[in-house]
């Protein structure tokens, strides 16, 4: 008598959010925690000014953010695998830019290309590529995958000053480019190629999934959402929160590094992401489906006001103030990528949401694209009075990000548009 054989498949979705974790560890790694290290390099190779090629850094933000509100309609004409991987080579192409630009124009034009192709392994690719697979458990499933975007920031921020100490800047731009194009090319040929549809399979793996708590499913996709307070709040409160991050974490490095030198410095960069990981993996499986996403972001948004004025008080002191104020700054960095994501589906129907998510990454992408530049001007204007104006301006931003989270919670519980 033989025994029955089950021919039950594993879910291919958590397949899925492997890749995408390994995805987004060479996205960010490279295209999000690589030009404050690039800034540091080209400044000291070149003896340019700060301003001006943290205005490189804005242009690589900037950029990236007009690809990153085209494209779904990039996918929908080249493919999911076409996208990423040609994203994965102009990436490679541009920062291997940066280290070989000996004029400003080389740089900017470098700075194109290199944001031009990071945000096809960035936020809104890795939502989309999540979110046909997962509904009720998206929460983790984006947690899982983003912290890969925390991974990359662990591994590459001391391995980029490693290399480009060890063997120089193009050597080292080239070695990680070309792997990372390899690397991705695999993924989207064996995993990122699939759909459910094609797989035979269903979100979250289950034969009916149950309708997710949240807005009504048959809301037209085609309205505008610029008289949305909700998606206003959202916008507004997303920009305000990564533009506070991205302006502080482009000159965090060349700060420390007078304080703890290079070595010590990346790995507290480094430290950072891992705080990143374990906030966005502590929100990711421990939120529940029913809370109130937009207080989970301002608690997020607290802890950093507290780390960013915790830098003030270490006073430029390798101290515990400094490393406690690292700490607490990375706790949110994750979440101020995936939680925005997870408050629109909360918030908006799932026709409504497939636009809403490109549309507040690249309106968050356009407006953090000019902190580089704007962080750097404070800081050349900061004068004797060191980097505490950057510090404060960091914090009073994060709370203007929480005042625009909880005007828009406000006006959707009086149930306003």
């Amino acid at each position: 008598m033989s025994l029955p054989v089950s021919t039950a498949r594993p879910f291919f979705g958590w397949h899925v959010v492997a890749a995408t974790f390994v995805l987004a560890t060479f996205g960010w790694g490279v295209g999000f925690y690589g030009p404050p290290v690039f800034l540091y390099a080209v400044v000291e190779r070149t003896g340019w000014p700060v301003a001006m090629v943290s205005a490189a850094v804005t242009v690589h933000f900037l950029l990236g953010a007009g690809v990153v509100a085209n494209l779904p309609r990039l996918y929908r004409r080249f493919g999911v695998p076409t996208v990423t991987v040609t994203g994965a080579a102009v990436l490679a192409a541009g920062i291997a830019g940066w280290g070989l630009a000996d004029q400003p124009w080389q740089l900017f034009a470098a700075a194109m290309a290199s944001g031009a192709g990071w945000v096809a392994m960035g936020a809104a690719a890795v939502n989309a590529l999540i979110a046909p697979w997962f509904n009720l458990r998206r929460p983790a499933a984006l947690g899982m995958a983003y912290n890969g975007a925390s991974l990359g920031g662990v591994i590459f921020s001391p391995l980029w000053i490693a290399l480009i100490a060890g063997i120089g800047f193009v050597p080292a731009a080239l070695a990680i480019g070309g792997v990372m194009v390899a690397v991705v090319l695999a993924l989207s040929a064996l995993v990122l190629r699939h759909t459910p549809g094609s797989t035979g399979q269903t979100p979250d793996g289950a034969d009916a999934a149950p309708p997710q708590p949240g807005p009504a499913q048959g809301v037209s996709p085609r309205r505008s959402f610029l008289r949305d307070a909700r998606f206003l709040s959202l916008a507004a409160g997303m920009t305000l929160g990564l533009f506070a991050q991205i302006g502080l974490l482009a000159h965090l490095f060349s700060m420390l590094v007078p304080v703890l030198g290079e070595g010590l410095t990346g790995l507290a960069m480094g430290g950072a992401t891992l705080a990143a990981i374990l906030g966005r993996s502590l929100v990711g499986w421990v939120m529940p489906v029913s809370a109130d996403r937009r207080l989970v972001a301002c608690a997020s948004y607290g802890v950093q006001v507290i780390g960013s004025l915790l830098f003030i008080l270490a006073a430029e002191d390798a101290g515990p103030w400094l490393f406690l104020g690292i700490a607490l700054f990375g706790l949110g960095i994750g979440n101020a990528t995936s939680l925005p994501p997870l408050i629109a589906q909360q918030e908006f129907a799932p026709a409504e949401t497939a636009r809403v998510v490109p549309l507040i990454v690249a309106i968050g992408q356009a407006g953090y694209a000019f902190a580089p530049a704007a962080f750097g001007l404070l800081r050349g204007g900061a004068g004797a009075t060191g980097p505490a104006p950057l510090f404060l301006c960091a914090a009073a931003i994060q709370l203007a990000a929480i005042g625009c989270m909880l005007a828009g919670r406000r006006r959707r519980l009086r149930g306003e548009g």
